[in-house]
């Protein structure tokens, strides 16, 4: 007679049996919800890093537009100082010619040297006879210590320079701004490979450890970028 199964081990095999495809569905059904959130994370993300990539461009961008002002203010500070210095020995000359010609007693000299001062050096030398300079000793030394004293250049030398401190540090903080939407690219870009590589792990358990951490990182990724200037 042909050996069989018995009843009662017949009705274990249909237990097992039974126990492992009730199993199945439900092992299917995780793996799909997990899915889903994957895909979910991964093209939210997507959106995310590439608007984290376009702004971190754009701070770049204007990082750069005024790092460039700000050294075109600083040439025309130069030029407006090699001028001023120009003007400053003009008018040097100027007054000694005058002084000269005072120091002789020669009026009419004095007439046609101060005649030839610079307009805008003019107040100040008039303020300065004032003083009385020849027999006040608390007089200032010449024209040019007075406060009336203008050079149109040095003040817009003054004001390049002024200018292009603010330009540049307006640069620094806007390539600063940059580097930290790079940053929050790079946490974005991570977390991309976390959540692509999750679904090659047949062990559940790796599979949610790597997009829990993913998520993690999403989520300080998301608090970053909020407190970061959006792009100009």
């Amino acid at each position: 007679m042909p050996e069989g199964l018995s009843a009662s081990e017949v009705g274990k095999e249909i237990a097992e049996h039974t126990k492992h495809a009730g199993e199945a569905p439900e092992a299917d059904r995780r793996d799909r919800w997990i899915s889903i959130v994957e895909a979910v994370i991964l093209s939210f993300v997507a959106v995310l890093a590439a608007y984290s990539g376009y702004a971190a461009a754009k701070w770049g961008t204007e990082s750069s537009v005024s790092l460039a002002r700000a050294s075109a203010l600083r040439t025309k500070a130069s030029r407006a100082d090699l001028e001023a210095l120009v003007t400053e020995t003009q008018d040097s000359v100027s007054f000694n010619a005058w002084f000269t010609a005072f120091v002789a007693n020669h009026t009419k000299g004095e007439q046609l040297a101060a005649k030839r001062l610079r307009p805008g050096f003019k107040p100040a030398f008039f303020a300065w006879l004032r003083t009385n300079p020849a027999h006040n000793p608390d007089a200032p030394a010449d024209p040019q210590d007075m406060p009336q004293y203008v050079v149109p250049q040095q003040q817009a030398a003054n004001a390049y320079d002024r200018a292009g401190d603010a330009a540049f540090d307006k640069g620094e903080k806007e390539g600063g701004t940059s580097d930290d939407y790079v940053r929050d690219t790079v946490f974005l870009a991570t977390v991309l490979f976390l959540i692509g590589i999750s679904g090659h792990f047949r062990i559940h358990q790796a599979r949610y450890a790597l997009v829990g951490i993913g998520i993690a990182l999403l989520a300080f990724s998301i608090i970053q970028l909020t407190g970061l200037q959006a792009p100009p």
